[in-house]
């Protein structure tokens, strides 16, 4: 499942960076470092390479998506966040890059609120994963791995 030195671009989007200390009944208590650090590994075990890169901001997730294209990025990893169920934007950047994304929550966002339940990026994602905690990026990464080793 080697991925010949793919570089996977990783965005965590909004409110991610309070990981640890938001809400831990619903988001554990491991902080967006140790996400990111449990991904370098794995990501080491695969073959492939991380940017990792979190925004409260939707314009600059965009941004990281249109460059990514540039840059060589052969797949994403993007955990929304609440943009999730809001942005169209983000939804077209990533349509527009046409590089495979796969969608990532912590929670299972279709077992909560209503509105966290219609998602308009996994239209034009490969997969979603979530419900997992922390293990659901991992999960993801290996998935897309596997995506792009086919």
């Amino acid at each position: 499942m080697k991925g010949a030195g793919s570089m996977i671009l990783v965005l965590h989007g909004p409110n991610l960076n309070l990981l640890g200390t938001r809400e831990p009944e619903i988001y554990g208590s491991d902080t967006l470092q140790d996400v990111d650090n449990s991904l370098n590994v794995l990501a080491g075990e695969l073959g492939v390479e991380l940017d990792t890169f979190q925004s409260n901001h939707e314009g600059e997730l965009i941004d990281r998506i249109h460059a990514a294209r540039e840059q060589g990025v052969r797949g994403i990893l993007i955990n929304p966040g609440g943009l999730t169920h809001t942005s169209v934007a983000l939804r077209d950047a990533l349509a527009g890059v046409a590089i495979p994304a796969v969608e990532v929550h912590l929670s299972n966002v279709h077992a909560r609120e209503t509105f966290r339940q219609h998602s308009y990026i996994s239209p034009v994602a490969v997969g979603q994963i979530c419900g997992f905690g922390v293990a659901s990026y991992q999960l993801a990464l290996r998935g897309l791995v596997m995506h792009l080793a086919r």
